[in-house]
């Protein structure tokens, strides 16, 4: 199984959809299984499709260059967490070439006030994977030191959802560096998740953030913040980060990661 997540920083980046043709050759590249996106925007003022969703959801942009690359697989799930810049709906969305049996979405932040930036939500999808349902999360949480919107409530709330009896896989942007103790990151594997990083039989860096971005802004060093974690200890051939210039083009404020794993 291959997995992948990526904060894509949409309609944020020059020469945006250029980078969403670069992400689509990827896609058809390494037919991965499952896909986490976050900050997945569209315009508040386009024109609706399905349900939620619009005509310029960077999600549906992404689909639409797969469908002129021959690849029309990937069934979807997208939905709203709060307003960005004024003018964008944000979202998260999961992709997977497996028919999705249930979706999930629910708010992890204390505030579920659309209008507030802090405002968080959850968005997940099940399949079936060799007979056996599996869970995947996309995953864009706050800040551990937040006073307003802390990560450790966030943390707690996302936990609480999760079917434990069930495999599960929580994949995004969880905003804590893994070189800091005792916060965002050493709480999940307190909680009994394993990063599939540290399980890895190759493994590079693991870095994803280089220097100063949004939610950031003082930041000097690299930082290790996108994760793939599992509640089980899988079999991880090998973990990448990706989309950082070495490993394919950069495409957003954000590395990727992606993971290729035996089940």
């Amino acid at each position: 199984m291959k997995l992948l997540t990526l904060n894509c920083h949409a309609w944020q980046e020059e020469e945006q959809l250029e980078k969403i043709k670069t992400l689509a050759k990827t896609i058809k590249e390494n037919s991965y299984d499952v896909i986490a996106l976050q900050e997945v925007s569209q315009s508040v003022d386009e024109e609706q499709l399905d349900r939620n969703v619009k005509k310029d959801n960077y999600m549906i942009v992404l689909l639409d260059e797969l469908k002129k690359l021959g690849v029309e697989e990937y069934n979807y799930f997208w939905d709203f967490s709060h307003f960005a810049y004024e003018v964008y709906e944000e979202g998260l969305a999961i992709l997977t070439k497996h028919k999705i049996e249930k979706e999930y979405s629910f708010f992890v932040s204390q505030s579920e006030n659309t209008k507030y930036h802090k405002t968080r939500k959850i968005v997940g999808a099940k399949i079936t994977y060799n007979n056996e349902p599996i869970s995947f999360y996309s995953c864009h949480l706050g800040w551990w030191g937040d006073e307003e919107e802390p990560l450790k409530k966030q943390l707690d709330l996302l936990c609480s959802h999760v079917i434990k009896s069930e495999k599960v896989f929580l994949l995004g942007d969880f905003n804590s560096d893994a070189s800091v103790e005792d916060e965002g990151y050493d709480y999940m594997l307190a909680n009994g998740y394993y990063d599939t990083f540290d399980l890895a039989k190759e493994k590079d860096s693991g870095k994803t953030v280089i220097g100063k971005i949004a939610g950031w802004d003082k930041n000097k060093r690299d930082l290790r913040i996108d994760y793939i974690f599992s509640n089980f200890q899988c079999n991880v051939e090998k973990s990448n980060v990706i989309f950082n210039h070495k490993n394919k083009p950069i495409i957003s404020d954000h590395y990727g990661v992606e993971v290729e794993l035996s089940l």
